[in-house]
């Protein structure tokens, strides 16, 4: 897997609500109880992360069922038969499962899930705000994120473990890419002995991305164990394809950078 670390493609405005996504997504994930900064995570620690993301994830059976669950963690500390464990009751809240799509895109489980989100959102999100503005944006990431999480909810309509994570709406922010500026020039690293940079077409990196999540999401090439939800991933970023495409018309072309595409030379000769 390639890792993007910059476009050339410059913007004319301040993507104000990319910088404010990528700001709220790591402030509910600093605020996150039993979320470790070091690293170590006590038994109460698990036992609150545990609580709080079930009362706030998506939970497919409840999204297309309503199926509630009789018994959810509350965050205490219990002794059972095989030794202290978390402590599980009637849930004492409230939880509506469509506002649980929207929670569930600012939930992050480790710094590896929300970093890797996040360089996707800055890398790509600041273009296609862009081109559609501050509100049509936030409104287009919000749809794409309902879209992947209901369309991997009613594939896996019978689950009951939780989804989080803001991959299904950055998936559609990168369709949009694809859509929008297939030629412009993205500085990736490729894990070649060393990592390797090289400055490739957008519809490289990013079309090699999605036939990676369509092929992991049959199945293919992944652990049954694989906690990963890359359907999420696909339909998130067909929905971002096909809202975009009718403003590829009127969208201007990336400035066409010069040089080799690799090595130091590759980097463009013109200020932006």
């Amino acid at each position: 897997m390639v890792i993007p670390v910059h476009d050339v493609n410059p913007v004319r405005r301040t993507p104000w609500v990319t910088y404010a996504l990528i700001a709220a997504n790591f402030v509910v994930f600093l605020s996150t109880p039993g979320v470790s900064v070091t690293g170590g995570s006590s038994l109460a620690e698990l036992c609150h992360l545990q609580a709080f993301t079930e009362h706030y994830a998506l939970v497919p059976r409840e999204l297309i069922h309503h199926q509630m669950p009789r018994l959810v963690p509350t965050g205490g500390i219990g002794m059972g038969a095989h030794g202290p464990g978390c402590v599980l009751a009637p849930p004492a809240y409230d939880k509506s499962p469509a506002l649980s799509v929207l929670t569930a895109m600012f939930l992050h489980g480790s710094w590896l899930h929300l970093l890797g989100n996040m360089l996707f959102l800055w890398i790509f999100g600041n273009n296609i705000e862009d081109r559609m503005g501050h509100v049509r944006f936030l409104l287009f990431y919000l749809v794409c994120g309902y879209a992947a999480g209901y369309g991997f909810a009613l594939a896996n309509a019978g689950s009951g473990d939780p989804l989080i994570g803001a991959s299904g709406a950055i998936a559609g922010v990168l369709g949009a890419y694809l859509v929008l500026y297939p030629r412009a020039r993205v500085w990736v690293l490729v894990p070649f002995l060393v990592f390797l940079p090289l400055r490739l077409p957008a519809w490289i990196v990013l079309g090699f991305w999605f036939v990676l999540q369509a092929v992991y999401s049959s199945g293919e090439g992944v652990s049954s164990a694989g906690t990963v939800a890359y359907l999420a991933h696909v339909v998130g970023f067909v929905a971002g394809m096909l809202i975009a495409l009718p403003l590829r018309p009127g969208t201007p072309p990336p400035p066409e950078p010069r040089g080799l595409l690799f090595g130091r030379r590759a980097r463009p000769q013109q200020r932006w």
